[in-house]
């Protein structure tokens, strides 16, 4: 089966590279790359990569909107695209030579009520056409969207008969909890703010994602940075780690992490086994490099139902 996705706030990432970030100088740039960017669209980069095929829903306005389909058709990427009058976001990243990166994030375009409702539709449209297993509902929401519109998008997904994933934060995340994701992907960060305190252990990382299941999320796939990630779900709570090697970039690692979660299955320890091995592979890649199969090191990746729970929380690259 496919996996769907849908970005409600896509974007083109354009990235610049410079030799040093000096404020208020010109720069000049001796190389730049224009990406599909957001956090659905890295989620079908990574499942088309693993040779799945996937299909990314997501409004498309201006030119810059007719590239961003452009690009992911020539990766494998199937594209349903909602017209909207405002034009895709354009991004910025200034990357120096020791790896420092500035980012400069546009807002996006804020969606009229009849976009909104053509995006849910389209999406609901797409489930049933393409027998999609699992549905990512990545990012955050652009001008327009309301916080309840992920919730409005979860009920209408399963009323198509398709799973539910669901990767963001803030209101949008908790507006959520209530119509019953089949699983959450918060990050520590995230996860920290959807249960109003502080997580400074794995083991209140797992209390925190029993909050959100009795909040009504049907499991809770948890990125602990590099400390490692946390499952629950009905049949139990497990961590899994594995050694990243060397980091290089973690943009897009949690997206790709998601990725390898649902193409295992999404759900058990296979499925986490498979996202920390996808999310360690993407770390030790360029950019936003999405890992192949031969990227992969499953033999590297722990799973294990002895949650160490004293173990002190860290910030590094998400798995």
């Amino acid at each position: 089966m496919p996996v769907l996705t849908v970005t409600p706030n896509p974007s083109l990432d354009r990235t610049y590279e410079i030799p040093a970030l000096r404020r208020g100088t010109v720069h000049r740039a001796p190389a730049d790359r224009v990406d599909p960017g957001g956090k659905g669209v890295n989620v079908s980069r990574a499942v088309a990569a693993a040779g799945r095929r996937t299909v990314a829903v997501l409004p498309l306005g201006g030119p810059e909107g007719a590239l961003l389909a452009q690009l992911l058709g020539e990766l494998g990427i199937e594209v349903a695209g909602v017209p909207v009058r405002g034009s895709t976001r354009v991004n910025v990243a200034l990357a120096e030579p020791d790896g420092a990166l500035t980012k400069i994030n546009a807002a996006g375009p804020e969606l009229t009520p009849r976009e909104a409702e053509a995006l849910l539709r389209t999406v609901h449209t797409q489930a049933e056409a393409s027998e999609a297993g699992w549905i990512a509902c990545c990012g955050s929401l652009p001008p327009g969207l309301a916080p309840d519109w992920y919730a409005e998008l979860v009920s209408r997904v399963h009323r198509a008969g398709a799973r539910i994933a669901l990767d963001t934060s803030g209101p949008a995340l908790t507006a959520a909890l209530g119509a019953g994701p089949d699983v959450v992907k918060p990050n520590a960060d995230e996860l920290a703010q959807a249960v109003g305190r502080p997580l400074a252990t794995v083991g209140d990382a797992a209390k925190a994602a029993e909050d959100l299941r009795t909040s009504g999320a049907k499991a809770v796939l948890a990125s602990l940075g590099a400390v490692g990630q946390l499952l629950l779900d009905s049949s139990g709570l497990y961590f899994a780690d594995a050694s990243a090697g060397v980091v290089r970039s973690d943009v897009g690692a949690g997206d790709a992490s998601l990725a390898g979660f649902l193409t295992a299955g999404g759900g058990g320890p296979e499925a986490l086994a498979s996202a920390v091995a996808h999310g360690a592979a993407a770390v030790r890649l360029p950019g936003s490099g999405m890992p192949t199969p031969a990227d992969l090191a499953p033999d590297a990746v722990t799973v294990t139902t002895e949650v160490p729970l004293d173990l002190p929380l860290s910030h590094g690259a998400p798995r």
